[in-house]
């Protein structure tokens, strides 16, 4: 009786054993989260307006004779960063081995194309890896295009992220050979900037020493101070912007172009008052 009841027993126990394992062998294979990272840039000496949107997307480019399919997409802002990093996640059970894939960028200002990459990028054959992307401007190889200097006058809009106040006009007055002048807010300036390639320092810049209304004068110290730590500049496509950022591409001014006007007198340091350097 004791024998009849375990090989019972035994029976059932195999029978669980090969149901689990045609259960499991129909499920579909668990998928595994791929994560692909690294950075967008480009190569031309602009800036990007605030509102400019990123995308990257990892497409299947297998047919020649048909659109690529969309296997995965993120979006996000640029904040001022150049190069820009993103980060891609896309599921494993999406990849066909034998399918080709590619990473592809885009960069859109107010819904418009300005930037896409044009080489395909393909992942790591791992999935998980590091893949920066080189992005062109629209309408022209980026080594044809010739860069825009920074000369001309420009009023100030944002100094470290925040609005010039609308009261204080604020001017920065570049001349070709890199001698600059303008006014902070309150006082006048002069000085030179030394333009090399991408990047600019503006060296010992001298300003009068009138006093002002202590928001006035705040907002000018604030200008002042940025001007110091400023080590890039970039043009926006139109030329009507000029960005001056950090040594790590952080933005700290934003200028607005100015066209010129009879007006507006280009400021010339007298003896009438006392100069003050600042290194």
């Amino acid at each position: 009786m004791a024998i009849g009841i375990r090989r019972r027993i035994a029976i059932v126990h195999l029978l669980v054993t090969v149901l689990s394992g045609l259960i499991l062998s129909s499920l579909p294979a668990l998928a595994k989260p791929l994560i692909v990272s690294g950075t967008v840039f480009y190569r031309e000496r602009i800036a990007l307006p605030p509102s400019a949107i990123v995308e990257v997307s990892l497409q299947d480019v297998s047919r020649a004779d048909a659109p690529a399919r969309t296997i995965a997409l993120t979006r996000l802002r640029s904040r001022g960063h150049m190069p820009i990093p993103y980060r891609l996640r896309f599921d494993s059970k999406k990849i066909d081995p034998r399918h080709t894939y590619s990473l592809r960028a885009r960069i859109l200002v107010d819904g418009r194309l300005w930037f896409t990459s044009t080489t395909q990028h393909p992942i790591p054959e791992t999935g998980n890896g590091e893949v920066d992307i080189l992005v062109q401007r629209v309408g022209g190889a980026a080594g044809n295009a010739q860069p825009v200097p920074p000369n001309g006058r420009w009023r100030a809009e944002y100094i470290r992220q925040e609005r010039v106040d609308a009261t204080v006009t604020i001017i920065l007055d570049l001349a070709e050979d890199g001698r600059l002048s303008g006014t902070g807010g309150c006082n006048r300036m002069a000085g030179r900037a030394s333009v090399s390639g991408q990047m600019i320092h503006f060296g010992t810049v001298a300003r009068t020493n009138m006093a002002c209304m202590p928001a006035v004068m705040a907002q000018e110290n604030q200008f002042f101070t940025a001007l110091d730590d400023v080590r890039m500049w970039r043009l926006d496509p139109t030329g009507r912007k000029l960005a001056l950022l950090d040594d790590r591409g952080e933005l700290l001014i934003l200028f607005a172009r100015l066209r010129q006007s009879p007006l507006y007198i280009s400021p010339n340091l007298g003896d009438t008052n006392r100069i003050e350097d600042r290194q």
